[in-house]
C-alpha cells in the first residue's frame, strides 16, 4: 500500500501459536501483510444473510435477533433437552436447534442479538442451523465452538462491542476467519496513527489512517468509504510506477524518422486497393509524428478484428525505411510470422515498393537462417519478420529504428525491451498491436506506459460477419451447418473448421478424417496444428491461401493474423472450450474479403448452462470492445491479460478492472501531476514495491 507498511513480525503482536499458523497456512508473517489481507465480504446486522448459491451442508454465518425460544423434551436422551430458537436477520427467519446446551438455554432469550455460524439445512423450505456456534453481540458473553478463537486476542466484549459489520476473511482449514479477525483487531489496537503518504488527504477520500482501520472494522456506515480510498491508493501506486517509467524513457534517444515525400510510404499509399479509413489515417498520422522525434515512441494500437492494423504498421515501417532504418516485426507464432512475411512482400510487390522483407523463425534450416541473419546484419533486409528467434543472441541489426510487436498479450515487456536493446546506443520506436480489445481500465493500468490508439471501423468492402449457435442437441442444425460449408465451397469459397484439441474425440485428426469420408466427402480437406514442423505449417497455409484446400481443419494456430480473403465460413467445434475474446479472434479469420461471411459456434453445452449462455453472447455481438468487458466479467483479469501481463493484477487486490474506472482515472491524473512536479518523490514512493509484482515495470 502506497507509503505505508507495518513491518512488525506478527509473533511479536499476537500469540505465537496463531502467528505460526498464519505463516504456515496463509504466508502472512508481518503486521502489514495481515492488514493487506482484506475481508472477502461482511456480515451486516439487519441486512440478512445471502443464501444465493449455498447448498445444504454449507457453512453459513447469520447475525440477527432471537425472536422466540422454546425448550422441548428429548425422548431418546432425556438428559439432553432440545432447545429451539428463531432468529430474525432482517431478511428472513432462521431456525436454530441445540441439544443439551445449558449455556444456549440461559443466554439465548428473545431480544438478544448474536452471531451464529453453522451448517445450513432446510425444513419445509425454511433455513435451519443445527447446533451452531454463536457469540452474543450485546452484553457480557463467551463464545462457543470455533468462535472461541476470538478469545485468544483479548476480551470478547471489547473485540465485538457495538459492531454492526463483521468481516469474513478468506480462511483455510488451519486458520479460521475468526482467528484472522481477532489477529487484525490486535494489530490495529497496537498500530500508531498512519501518516498520509502524499502529505495530505486527497479531496473526496477518507484519511489513510481511517481507511486501513475501517476496511477491517467498519463503523455504522460500512466499509465502502474505506474501500474507495484503498482502491485509490492501489491505483495511484501503479500510476506512479508507470509515470516514473515514462519519465525514464523520455531520457532515451531514438532515431529521428521524419516523413519523406514521394518515397516508399507515399508509393504504397497511392497503390492501396482501398483508401485508408478515417481511423487508419488518424492513427498513421499519430505514429508518423511520434517517430519523427528523437524521443522513443511507445504506442499501443488496438483495433477490432479486421480493422486494418497491419497495413497501418507497414506504412509506418516504410517511413522508417525511407530514413535508412530497419524494422523488426515480432509475431507470436511461426504460422503468423511466415504469413506476415509473405503478405507484406506481396503487398509491396503489387505497389512497386522495393523494400526487402526477410523472415526469421526458430525452425528454419541452417542455410536459410544464416542467409536471413546475414541480410539482417548487413542492412540488406529492410523489414525482418520473426518469432522469439529475433530476440536470441546472434541476431544483430544494421540500424534498427522501429520495433512492431503483433498480438502484444503474447509477449512480456521484458521481451519487447530485449528486442529494442538490439539497436545499440539508440532506442528504437515501439508499436505494439492487439486485436483483443482492451477494457479502458486495463488500458490505463497495465499499459499506462504506452500511448493508446484505437481502430474501430472496418475498411471499405468488409461486411459484418453473421454468427449462429449450432447446438449438438439439435442434429438437424448440425447437418445444416455442414451443408452450408459445402454450399460455400461450391460457390468458390473456402472454410475453416476449428477444434479445441489435436488428438482424441473431437480433435483435429479425428474430425478431419471423419469429414473427409463423411459430410465433406469429395472436398479437399487440409489439417493444421501445432505439432507440425514449421515448413509443414507453411506449406499447408500456402496451399490454403492459394485455394488448393477447400476446408482447413485446425487448432487455434490460426487464431491471430491469418488472412485468407476467400474464406467465408468457419465452424468452431465445442465453442464452450474457448474464451470469449478467443472466439471473437477466431471469428475474425473470415469476412476478410468483400463477401458475406458466417461463423458457426458449435457447442456440446447444455441449454441454460453458463457455458451455453457465454457462447450465445459472443454470437449476438461482433463488438470486440463489448466482448472484452464481458470477458473481464467472466474470467480473472490475469487470464484476460495473458501470463506475461498479469503481475500488475496481483498488485491490484481491491481495484475492480471493470467497475472502478473513475477511481483509476483520478489516480492516473493525480500521478501525472505528481511525476511532473516532483519526480524524485514519485521515484521514492515506488522504490519499495514488491519486485516480482513490478518486475516488468523496471525494464527500461
Amino acid at each position: 500500500m502506497l507509503g505505508f507498511d507495518d513491518t512488525r513480525p506478527l509473533n511479536l503482536v499476537i500469540p505465537a501459536k496463531q502467528a505460526r499458523a498464519m505463516a504456515k497456512h496463509l504466508e502472512l508473517r508481518t503486521c502489514g501483510e495481515l492488514l493487506r489481507y482484506y475481508p472477502r465480504r461482511y456480515l451486516h446486522f439487519g441486512s440478512g444473510a445471502d443464501l444465493e448459491g449455498l447448498r445444504e451442508g454449507d457453512t453459513v454465518n447469520v447475525v440477527g435477533t432471537v425472536t422466540s425460544a422454546a425448550k422441548l423434551d428429548n425422548r431418546k436422551t432425556p438428559e439432553r433437552p432440545i432447545f429451539k430458537v428463531s432468529i430474525d436477520d432482517g431478511r428472513r427467519t432462521f431456525g436454530a436447534t441445540f441439544f443439551g446446551s445449558k449455556y444456549a438455554m440461559r443466554v439465548l432469550t428473545p431480544g438478544r442479538r448474536a452471531m451464529f455460524t453453522g451448517k445450513l439445512s432446510f425444513y419445509k423450505g425454511s433455513p435451519q442451523l443445527q447446533h451452531p456456534d454463536f457469540v452474543l453481540l450485546d452484553g457480557p458473553t463467551e463464545a462457543t465452538g470455533s468462535l472461541r478463537q476470538l478469545g485468544h486476542f483479548g476480551d470478547l466484549e471489547e473485540i465485538l462491542s457495538g459492531r454492526e459489520w463483521l468481516p469474513l476473511y478468506p480462511a483455510t482449514k488451519g486458520v479460521s476467519t475468526w482467528t484472522i479477525m481477532g489477529a487484525v483487531h490486535a494489530v490495529l489496537k497496537s498500530l500508531p496513527p498512519i501518516e498520509e503518504p502524499l502529505g495530505f488527504t486527497p479531496i473526496g477520500y477518507l484519511p489513510l489512517n481511517s481507511a486501513v482501520r475501517q476496511i477491517h472494522e467498519p463503523g455504522p456506515d460500512g466499509p465502502s468509504a474505506a474501500l474507495k480510498r484503498l482502491k485509490y491508493d492501489e491505483a495511484l501506486s501503479v500510476a506512479l510506477a508507470m509515470g516514473v517509467r515514462r519519465a525514464d524513457q523520455a531520457h532515451h534517444t531514438a532515431p529521428e524518422l521524419p516523413r519523406k515525400q514521394g518515397r516508399n510510404q507515399d508509393t504504397l499509399l497511392e497503390h492501396l486497393p482501398f483508401p485508408l479509413t478515417y481511423g487508419q489515417s488518424e492513427v498513421l498520422r499519430e505514429i508518423s509524428e511520434d517517430i519523427a522525434t528523437p524521443q522513443p515512441m511507445s504506442r499501443l494500437l488496438q483495433g477490432e478484428v479486421g480493422s486494418g492494423k497491419t497495413i497501418v504498421a507497414l506504412l509506418a515501417m516504410l517511413q522508417a525505411v525511407d530514413n535508412g532504418a530497419q524494422c523488426a516485426l515480432l509475431a507470436p507464432t511461426e504460422v503468423l510470422a511466415l504469413q506476415h512475411a509473405r503478405s507484406l512482400t506481396d503487398t509491396l510487390l503489387r505497389a512497386g515498393v522495393p523494400a526487402r522483407v526477410v523472415a526469421l523463425t526458430g525452425s528454419m534450416g541452417n542455410a536459410a537462417k544464416q542467409d536471413a541473419l546475414l541480410k539482417t546484419v548487413s542492412g540488406e533486409a529492410d523489414i525482418v519478420v520473426g518469432t522469439h528467434a529475433l530476440i536470441q543472441e546472434g541476431v544483430e541489426f544494421f540500424r534498427l529504428g522501429m520495433v512492431v510487436v503483433d498480438e502484444q498479450h503474447r509477449f512480456g515487456v521484458e521481451q519487447r525491451d530485449q528486442l529494442r536493446a538490439k539497436a545499440g546506443e539508440t532506442t528504437p520506436h515501439l508499436l505494439v498491436m492487439t486485436a483483443t480489445p482492451i477494457p479502458r481500465t486495463i488500458a490505463i493500468t497495465v499499459f499506462g506506459d504506452l500511448a493508446v490508439s484505437t481502430l474501430r471501423e472496418l475498411p471499405g468492402g468488409r461486411k459484418p460477419i453473421q454468427s449462429s449457435v449450432v447446438p449438438e442437441f439439435k442434429p438437424k442444425w448440425v447437418a445444416r451447418a455442414w451443408e452450408k460449408i459445402r454450399e460455400e465451397v461450391a460457390a468458390g469459397h473456402q472454410a475453416y473448421v476449428v477444434c479445441p484439441r489435436i488428438d482424441g474425440e473431437g480433435g483435429v485428426l479425428e474430425v478431419a478424417a471423419a469429414l473427409d469420408g463423411g459430410e465433406l466427402r469429395g472436398l479437399e480437406v487440409g489439417v493444421l496444428h501445432g505439432r507440425l514442423k514449421g515448413e509443414e505449417k507453411d506449406a499447408v497455409m500456402s496451399a490454403f491461401a492459394a485455394g488448393q484446400i477447400d476446408v482447413l481443419v485446425s487448432t487455434t494456430v490460426i487464431e491471430v493474423g491469418v488472412d485468407v480473403p476467400n474464406a467465408t465460413v468457419m465452424m468452431i467445434r465445442e465453442a464452450e472450450h474457448f474464451g470469449i475474446s478467443q472466439l471473437h479472434q477466431l471469428r475474425g479469420r473470415v469476412g476478410r474479403g468483400g463477401n458475406q461471411s458466417l461463423c458457426l459456434f458449435h457447442t456440446l453445452a447444455e441449454p441454460g448452462s453458463a457455458a451455453f449462455e457465454r457462447v450465445g453472447q459472443v454470437a449476438q455481438t461482433t463488438d470486440g470492445f463489448a466482448l472484452a468487458e464481458l470477458d473481464l466479467l467472466n474470467r480473472r483479469e490475469g487470464d484476460v491479460l495473458g501470463t506475461e501481463q498479469s503481475g500488475i493484477v496481483r498488485t491490484l487486490r481491491l481495484v475492480n478492472l471493470v467497475d472502478d474506472f473513475d477511481i483509476v482515472k483520478r489516480a492516473y491524473d493525480d500521478a501525472a501531476g505528481i511525476v511532473a512536479d516532483n519526480l524524485a518523490f514519485a521515484r521514492a514512493a515506488t522504490a519499495d514495491f514488491v519486485p516480482e509484482d513490478f518486475e516488468y515495470l523496471d525494464k527500461s
